[in-house]
């Protein structure tokens, strides 16, 4: 599972933010090509692209770019300047459905063997920010073996339902958990919608537990003061760390070395199902160790 807690997102033609984001410990550093980046700056966006993709993830984040959705015109030429050695992976916003997703597997293959990459390595993301892509995810989700992670959109979800988006993101509950189930069908991250309302930290902390709730790991991350307070409510807590420890410590002398199913262990009893709880977040703590270990280097 990847782990992507805090996904920094920075117009792609903003040099001084480039530079600025390696310092900063995000999970993954994403160059947005598309909505921050305006008409006439898109070029610019794709040169400072070129120039920094090579290097970016030297600071231990992974490197990404979102491009221009495919209605723009705009995706092929996006690609054809990101798709480099040291990209991790491309984001595509406004994703609809399977035939989306295809498309864009299909272009980056092309381009990994015409630049003679390694077939396969740069990973995908999908944004799910309409009607429609909300209601195609789960076939989404399952459309190619680069995907890594399903974003969602509010902005954009809440305007094509012609709702209201609120902090509290009542309006979005049936589009998160929707997500979040087709995420975890195919082993990829939920990933939770920029919170806009960046200086309100205790609505974004909030905001990302309701999230966590219904099955996200990580968020889009739109100012760098919202990157330790994610990275707080999608790390296992320490307390949860240590009752792991103890349940499949616990479990593993007195029920599986005895050959029983089930230890009573303080007034509750572990099976087998608790017990890979237990596993679960001993490894997604190993995960996230590993990769702060990247960032130390």
């Amino acid at each position: 599972m990847a782990v992507r807690r805090s996904d920094l997102y920075l117009p792609a033609n903003n040099e001084h933010f480039i530079e600025k984001s390696m310092t900063l410990g995000a999970d993954c550093i994403t160059l947005d090509m598309e909505d921050s980046v305006p008409p006439a700056e898109k070029e610019h966006a794709r040169e400072l692209v070129k120039k920094y993709i090579p290097t970016l993830n030297q600071c231990g984040s992974e490197a990404w770019v979102r491009v221009n959705a495919w209605d723009t015109d705009l995706t092929l030429a996006d690609l054809d300047a990101a798709v480099m050695e040291g990209l991790d992976g491309v984001t595509l916003p406004k994703c609809s459905g399977l035939a989306d997703v295809r498309r864009l597997d299909d272009e980056i293959t092309r381009l990994e063997k015409l630049r003679g990459l390694p077939v396969g390595k740069i990973k995908m993301a999908i944004l799910i920010e309409t009607a429609l892509g909300v209601f195609s995810v789960d076939q989404a989700a399952g459309g190619s073996s680069r995907l890594v992670a399903i974003i969602f959109g509010a902005v954009d979800y809440t305007r094509d339902m012609r709702v209201t988006r609120t902090d509290k993101a009542d309006e979005q509950v049936y589009a998160r958990a929707k997500i979040g189930v087709a995420a975890r069908t195919y082993g990829l991250v939920a990933e939770d919608a920029p919170f806009p309302n960046y200086a309100d930290v205790q609505a974004f902390e909030d905001n990302c537990r309701s999230g966590a709730q219904l099955g996200f790991e990580g968020r889009q991350i739109i100012n760098p003061k919202q990157i330790p307070v994610a990275h707080k409510v999608y790390s296992p807590a320490p307390e949860r760390i240590e009752w792991a420890k103890e349940i499949t410590e616990v479990f593993e002398k007195e029920g599986i070395a005895k050959g029983s199913a089930s230890v009573g262990w303080k007034g509750s009893m572990i099976d087998i199902p608790v017990y890979r709880d237990g596993l679960n977040i001993l490894a997604r703590q190993a995960e996230i160790e590993a990769k702060e270990a990247q960032k130390a280097k």
